[in-house]
């Protein structure tokens, strides 16, 4: 690793010590509701036998593992020369909850805390406005309300959606964040959960093994709408981020897509260039999790393919069990494509 690039990582999960740091936040009659019950959020119901996180990122004072601010410089940034890191939390799953009113409440409530108990304890951490899209015309009234705080960074929601993402009724959500400049990110959170479809088009899967495999495939959905639909010609300014998604599957999507529309335009007629080319220009992607084959010739192939050192940003995932080390991975691209993936495409995106 280049001792002298400083990193920017998109997606750092850090998380609550207790639901009880969300009380103060929260009008009533959710206050109380929480304080009593706990948040009550739904799962997948797809149990990992290697646990979501590790237990070595627990800090020394108590709590779960990213949960105090100190501890996450420390472990972290500090050992592996951070310039700046992207929360992303734990709260994605909301976007599965049936009750929308408590949802927004939730996000809401969860974005004071992050201000008041992270932004402020650190001047290289950035935050995410965490938005429920059950309802959008409140999801966009929580992204107006908090875009001008300058650490807040992008939107993010859940990947795990009643609908894909491209279609019109969530579209208030992209027209609040393309007014404020920021980016709309999606996350892993709940696939199968709550009122959402099956996690694979296939169905429930068995095992958590069939069930992280299989991300990918509601990634692949949600972006083919946001192109077909014609949301980055309704906002020729939204830049829009798939965290956590993978990435070798990209190739054979922009392709498809684009063979397929040369048949198929009339249906669109509202696209006014190839379907890949708004994919390269609006949307950016994580690394994690890298799909690192035995040869690594044959990922710089599947870079090529995808102008991969324009839209990718580098991305930890900690403290997930399958994190991935800067150290560690893309160790054979060229020093000016790890800068711009490592640095540089983060910190133009989020204008740090």
């Amino acid at each position: 690793m280049d001792k002298d690039l400083r990193i920017i990582d998109v997606d750092v999960h850090n998380d609550l010590k207790s639901p009880l740091e969300l009380v103060p936040y929260l009008p009533e009659p959710w206050r109380t509701r929480v304080a009593a019950s706990g948040i009550g959020m739904p799962g997948h119901g797809y149990m990992s036998p290697v646990g979501v996180v590790r237990k070595d990122c627990m800090p020394p004072s108590g709590g779960p593992s990213a949960s105090d601010p100190d501890f996450l410089v420390q472990d972290l940034m500090q050992q592996f020369n951070m310039e700046h890191v992207i929360l992303t939390g734990n709260m994605t799953n909301i976007s599965t909850m049936h009750d929308p009113d408590y949802a927004a409440a939730i996000a809401s409530a969860y974005n004071d805390h992050i201000i008041a108990d992270w932004l402020s304890k650190n001047d290289a951490f950035r935050g995410s406005i965490t938005v429920a899209p059950q309802d959008p015309l409140l999801a966009a009234k929580e992204i107006d309300r908090l875009a001008g705080h300058p650490s807040m960074v992008q939107v993010l929601m859940g990947s795990a959606q009643r609908a894909p993402l491209g279609q019109r009724q969530f579209h208030p959500i992209y027209e609040a964040a393309s007014r404020h400049g920021l980016p709309v990110a999606i996350h892993p959170g709940g696939e199968g959960a709550g009122g959402t479809p099956p996690p694979t088009p296939a169905g429930y899967p068995t095992r958590y093994l069939e069930w992280h495999t299989c991300l990918s495939q509601n990634y692949m959905a949600h972006l083919v709408s946001l192109v077909c639909e014609g949301v980055f010609e309704k906002f020729p300014n939204l830049k829009f981020v798939m965290l956590e998604g993978g990435i070798a599957w990209l190739p054979h999507l922009m392709w498809r897509l684009d063979k397929n529309y040369k048949g198929l335009r009339s249906s669109v007629p509202w696209l006014k260039r190839m379907p890949s080319a708004y994919i390269r220009d609006h949307c950016m992607f994580s690394t994690q999790p890298i799909e690192e084959p035995q040869e690594p010739q044959e990922l710089i192939s599947i870079f090529d393919m995808i102008d991969a050192e324009n839209i990718l940003m580098f991305s930890s995932d900690y403290p997930h069990w399958d994190n991935d080390m800067p150290t560690e991975i893309l160790k054979r691209l060229s020093p000016e494509a790890r800068t711009k993936i490592f640095n540089t495409n983060a910190k133009t995106l989020y204008k740090i």
